[in-house]
């Protein structure tokens, strides 16, 4: 055999590793993306159950407080800006309303210790023990989001990888978190 066969041979074996690394490569970072997108989907899902049933809460709690109109008007804007954030599929502007839907649940609890035949409600009852339980898959969903997103992350940054992610133009994922420290702490829900 001459040297230009053994050559050419060996181009030709480096070429096809090099064609299966990309392919697998391509793969992985596709299936990664979609993890992302999935667990995305699923928190949207849950989103839009509870951006739906607040305005039943609120409903409810202004039949019993009428003057309360400043919280009701709160609750009203800030499920439109989550609702919006959420259809735009902007991670962090969700983060930041959830923040504030956050803040103001505590409120309406307030209202609720008021009027203790609005505690008695079944229906109030009915609403607050479906958000509550919304509220709990959309922590575990979150944490799953978080995790495909930080593995989608790295990989498009990691050398070799990152070369191919360049050429599919992948782009960093938001984490979905709460920004601000008041409202990182928990929700207070009494059902007493």
């Amino acid at each position: 055999m001459s040297a230009g066969i053994i050559i050419g041979v060996i181009a030709g074996i480096v070429a096809i590793i090099l064609l299966i690394w990309f392919i697998s490569t391509w793969n992985r970072l596709v299936r990664l993306e979609e993890n992302v997108n999935k667990s995305w989907s699923d928190i949207d899902v849950l989103l839009k159950q509870r951006y739906d049933m607040i305005p039943n809460l609120v409903n409810i709690v202004k039949g019993y407080a009428k003057h309360e109109r400043e919280i009701f008007e709160q609750f009203a804007l800030a499920r439109q800006t989550a609702a919006g954030a959420l259809a735009s599929g902007d991670v962090r502007g969700v983060g930041a309303a959830e923040g504030t839907l956050a803040g103001l649940m505590p409120r309406i609890n307030m209202v609720a210790e008021q009027y203790p035949e609005l505690k008695a409600d079944t229906s109030f009852v009915n609403v607050q023990n479906q958000l509550v339980s919304i509220e709990n898959q959309v922590s575990d969903r979150r944490e799953f989001y978080n995790a495909s997103a930080t593995n989608w992350n790295a990989a498009i940054q990691m050398i070799p990888t990152s070369i191919v992610a360049g050429m599919k133009n992948a782009m960093r994922r938001d984490l979905f978190e709460v920004t601000d420290p008041v409202q990182r702490e928990a929700v207070q829900i009494s059902f007493d």
